[in-house]
């Protein structure tokens, strides 16, 4: 060992932030001095309190590859990766220790990865672009130089607010961007990037609104577009979305990049014929392309083509062993079961140090459901968990805050309320809302009542949560909702109703009635009876530690942030049952509970009793539900292509020994 480094590990002592700070900066200051030896030192004292400190493991990288100690400098990213595995700085780092050590084809991957997490790299594009010349790909390389030059032709704001961005500072991040566009206000980058910032914050309205202003200043930057068509995804808008995804498309037909997102989009808006063809279209040009064949194994799937789906998801963890997407794929099914070489793969996958944070999530989920096929609960319990804490940690749920939601709802919404607004709204009775909590039957129900010649199947529609954000209003962190409510006169009533069933028209195959299955409407059931009184609603109810459990061990693509810890779902549930009881006293008749485990004792009989509460005729199909062919964009797909039957039932009971958390947080309701 060094002796400086001797020196320096004497002083190890407990580190205030102060002080740890101070360390980091008198290290970071004597690298730039060339003090390399000093600057290892003094980021080794900060790893013997903070072992996963970024700053100190990046900082000891650089100082070991200055003074040739390659294996300590490797050994420092690998920790480094394993903390944070999309730290775009990080993987630079490794770039340049393998080209240090006159390994061009590994340098060339870091780099690569390293623009992946951070596109404002300039030092990895240039470096690519050297790379890429003196190895004889000229094309390569002057791909890699233009985005080397468009990033030093940038204000150094914004390159500055970019890194912020990557690297999670977003505060920083949009303090600087915010100053850059008072100045700037129509400058493009700087208000894509103001709409990245709001994206991650999940500020979405502001951020399409920048979005779709910046495309009308400049509508022939591409990547505007893209990130447009990301954001209005995401507000479930997809019909503007496909709207967008064409005018790309129609630039270049042969495009796999328009392709695929114009496929992705006739997806969402259930034209899955069309979607397919692209999909091969896309794999033509890019037979290994892991996204495309995921993606293609969701439009599969969701087609009820379980088989070939399967197929897709296969070829695309071939291409990339570690897509942990399609790997979750698989497991989502929910019918599939992994073989033993499958389970070591996911297993050989989730060891290694530099797995992309996704990834690993997709993973976990993944081999919980491959331990518990095999009866191995410790183990499934302990990816399950896993998994949950580390998307919990991506988000900002707050469970608190969200019972005082539920409750202002409650306090709000009254029967005088109801008694007072009687007889507005738009009279339209053609939607049938399922609602309560995800995992609870809801896909069963709708699969049911979409088998009848009179109900079409949708999906589940955003509308609602849509207005209900808009009618919040007010100041930041200043709802107005759900107390705007008592201010609305008929006209406004009538016309939300109206513009409820215009917009979810797109969704529709011409039946007289239609199904919003979208779960978290419960929340909302008073501002749906206000502008659509004569719709029905249907509560889809399970029994407690089944739903709770059942949600904690799905990994939900967007929202349902609730399901990721023991205590929050347990919390929720009781919310949910307290507001549903407010909603019976409140407007008495006006919902239909349906249990599960009644549906699986009589599903005659439920289906019955579904149907005549919605005044339509009972049919047949109707029992004959599995053999319905409807596209399903649930996680249950799978599940109510089958018979009625009862394999979820009871699931929670081997985890029982770890469950004390959920337990305690539902008391009675166990």
């Amino acid at each position: 060992m060094p002796a400086a480094l001797r020196v320096w590990q004497g002083f190890v002592m407990a580190m205030d932030e102060s002080q740890t700070a101070d360390a980091l900066r008198r290290a970071q200051k004597a690298v730039q001095e060339g003090r390399f030896e000093e600057a290892a030192g003094l980021a080794s004292t900060v790893l013997a309190q903070r072992p996963d400190d970024p700053e100190a493991l990046y900082l000891a990288a650089v100082a070991c590859r200055y003074a040739k100690r390659f294996d300590e400098a490797g050994a420092y990213l690998a920790r480094l990766h394993f903390a944070s595995p999309e730290y775009g700085r990080a993987w630079q780092e490794e770039g340049h220790l393998a080209r240090a050590q006159g390994k061009v084809e590994p340098a060339l991957a870091a780099y690569a990865r390293a623009v992946r997490y951070n596109p404002a790299l300039e030092a990895s594009w240039r470096a690519q672009a050297d790379l890429f010349a003196s190895t004889g790909r000229p094309a390569e390389a002057v791909a890699a130089r233009t985005q080397a030059d468009r990033i030093a032709a940038l204000p150094r704001e914004l390159v500055a607010v970019s890194h912020h961005l990557h690297e999670g500072r977003l505060l920083r991040a949009e303090e600087i961007c915010r100053h850059f566009l008072r100045a700037n206000p129509r400058h493009i980058e700087g208000m894509r990037l103001l709409a990245q910032i709001g994206m991650r914050f999940g500020v979405l309205d502001d951020a399409e609104f920048l979005l779709e202003s910046a495309v009308a200043f400049d509508p022939e930057t591409v990547q505007l577009r893209l990130d447009y068509i990301d954001v209005l995804r995401r507000r479930q808008k997809f019909g503007s979305a496909r709207e967008q995804a064409e005018a790309l498309y129609q630039r270049d037909p042969e495009s796999p990049l328009f392709q695929s997102h114009l496929a992705i989009d006739l997806m969402q808006t259930g034209d899955y014929d069309l979607a397919l063809g692209l999909f091969d279209a896309v794999l033509a040009q890019l037979p290994a392309d892991p996204a495309s064949l995921t993606s293609k194994g969701h439009a599969l799937k969701t087609t009820g083509a379980g088989d070939e789906a399967v197929a897709a998801y296969r070829a695309a963890i071939a291409a990339k062993p570690d897509h942990g997407d399609a790997w979750y794929a698989l497991a989502n099914l929910k019918t599939y079961r992994f073989s033993e070489d499958e389970l070591a793969a996911m297993e050989g996958q989730a060891d290694r140090t530099d797995l992309a944070f996704m990834d690993r999530v997709h993973l976990c989920f993944a081999l919980g459901k491959a331990h518990e096929d095999r009866g191995e609960y410790e183990a499934s319990f302990h990816h399950y968990e896993q998994g949950n804490a580390l998307k919990r940690r991506q988000t900002r749920y707050d469970a608190d805050r969200m019972t005082a939601e539920l409750r202002a709802q409650a306090s709000c919404c009254t029967e005088e309320l109801f008694a007072a607004k009687a007889g507005l709204g738009h009279a339209a009775p053609d939607p049938i809302f399922i609602l309560g909590l995800p995992r609870a039957g809801s896909t069963l129900l709708e699969q049911i009542l979409a088998s009848h010649s009179q109900i079409d199947g949708t999906l589940e529609l955003p509308n609602i949560l849509a207005l209900a954000h808009r009618l919040r209003g007010g100041k930041a962190g200043q709802s107005l909702y759900p107390q705007v409510l008592h201010d609305l006169d008929g006209d406004q009533l009538a016309q939300m109703g109206r513009d409820y069933i215009e917009g979810t028209c797109i969704h529709r195959q011409g039946a007289p009635f239609f199904i919003d299955k979208m779960p978290n409407n419960f929340r909302h059931i008073g501002l749906i009876h206000l502008i659509l009184p004569n719709a029905k609603i249907i509560d889809a109810r399970r029994a407690s530690l089944d739903c709770c459990f059942s949600g904690f061990k799905q990994l939900f693509a967007e929202g349902q942030e609730f399901t990721y810890g023991l205590r929050e779902i347990g919390q929720y549930y009781r919310d949910y049952v307290d507001l549903m009881a407010h909603w019976d006293a409140a407007l008495p008749g006006c919902v239909l509970r349906v249990q599960h485990e009644e549906v699986l004792d009589d599903l005659e009989g439920q289906v019955r009793r579904m149907l005549d509460w919605l005044g339509l005729p009972f049919e047949d199909q109707c029992l004959a539900f599995h053999q319905t062919e409807r596209a399903v964009r649930t996680a249950s797909s799978e599940q109510v292509r089958r018979p009625i039957n009862r394999e979820g039932q009871g699931a929670w009971q081997p985890y029982s020994p770890w469950l004390g958390e959920l337990r305690e947080a539902l008391g009675d309701l166990t």
